[in-house]
């Protein structure tokens, strides 16, 4: 009011430039000769702000849905127009707004800001056909509790984004991964694939050629393939960086825990929403609950023989594992110290050889350049 007064005041006095004024006062000249206008029929009156909201609106929200959108958004900060609309529809709610008016609302309500609305940018995404073909395993980084330091430990299935592990450890020595696998293998059954990082404990960031990690040399023996990203390229995991992206947002983000207990209770609790209740993008807004299945292939309670085919030159791994071949002394990794590995010879190139564990290609041994690759 102040400022249209003084406005009026100015652009009423003789000879006063008034298309200048509306400039210096930062409105357009039509506003300005419609406020003179109001000023010179009303009076002060004339000065009030009016609503621009139309008498009627028949295409309004009902006051009972915003309520029940802005109670999603409120329970669920992160979730965006899409996925609270759907939400709502999976809850047997009818006449459910787009998921644009959604959105609308939400940040008519002033719960959706600039850095949320940057932060929703989509995912270039690779699709496995079947649930269990690969999973995707790593650790999301670590935080402090007022007790002590945790590490969240993921394992989600690349098919349907399924949460199959989400852990609050201590460290991230493979006697704390090991039995978080074990569970997950128990109730859901072994993949075919399972792709790291090359840090601890998947593999050996010293030796990225052929460096087998305790963990690693375990999973093999299961029977499943272990791969790697390649250094300093996340995006190889791109889905298990995603759903970081979420964990970190929807329950990590300003909380503080008392211990890691505390923290494996908000881990939980949020688990069953992503896996049951969260729509996903990804998933045409389905729960990645819908897309999975257990897999067939049982976890064996003993590890099964070590066994190779005919032909095969096998060779124990000395201390230290080292082994002696064709009169080469080679390292290859401490975890595979006393256990068997086959060299196999290429029957297209004489002097080749590819060095196996179990099922798992590890090392390639080329003798006429005497040189050993991945």
């Amino acid at each position: 009011m102040d400022t249209k007064r003084e406005f009026v005041e100015l652009a009423l006095k003789e000879g006063a430039n008034r298309r200048e004024l509306c400039r210096r006062f930062g409105i357009s000249a039509k506003t300005g000769y419609a406020l003179l206008k109001r000023y010179a029929g009303e009076g002060q009156a004339g000065l009030v702000s009016r609503s621009r909201r139309p008498g009627s609106s028949p295409g309004q929200t009902a006051v009972a849905m915003e309520q029940a959108v802005l109670g999603v958004r409120r329970q669920h900060p992160a979730w965006g127009g899409r996925k609270i609309a759907r939400y709502l529809v999976d809850q047997g709610l009818s006449a459910v707004p787009a998921p644009s008016t959604v959105t609308a609302i939400v940040r008519r309500h002033g719960l959706l800001s600039a850095e949320a609305s940057a932060a929703a940018t989509p995912w270039l995404r690779f699709v496995h056909e079947h649930p269990n073909s690969l999973w995707q395993i790593d650790f999301k980084g670590h935080f402090d509790t007022a007790a002590s330091r945790c590490h969240p430990l993921t394992l989600l299935d690349d098919h349907s984004r399924f949460n199959l592990v989400l852990n609050a450890c201590a460290n991230v020595a493979t006697p704390s991964v090991r039995p978080h696998l074990e569970h997950a293998f128990r109730r859901y059954g072994l993949p075919v694939r399972i792709n790291a990082d090359n840090g601890a404990p998947w593999g050996s960031s010293r030796e990225v050629s052929h460096g087998l990690s305790e963990l690693s040399v375990w999973l093999i023996r299961l029977g499943i393939s272990v791969s790697n990203s390649r250094p300093y390229h996340p995006q190889t995991n791109g889905k298990i960086e995603r759903f970081h992206r979420s964990f970190e947002r929807e329950v990590l983000a300003g909380r503080a825990f008392s211990d890691l207990a505390h923290a494996q209770a908000a881990f939980h609790h949020w688990r069953t929403i992503y896996n049951h209740q969260r729509p996903h993008d990804a998933l045409d807004m389905d729960t990645p609950a819908k897309h999975y299945q257990a897999s067939p292939r049982s976890y064996p309670e003993q590890l099964p023989p070590i066994e190779y085919p005919e032909g095969d030159e096998v060779i124990e791994v000395k201390w230290n594992g080292e082994l002696r071949f064709r009169g080469l002394k080679l390292k290859v990794s401490n975890a595979l110290t006393k256990l068997p590995i086959a060299m196999r010879a290429d029957p297209l190139n004489d002097g080749c050889f590819d060095a196996y564990f179990c099922h798992q290609r590890f090392l390639r041994l080329d003798l006429n350049a005497l040189t050993a690759s991945i």
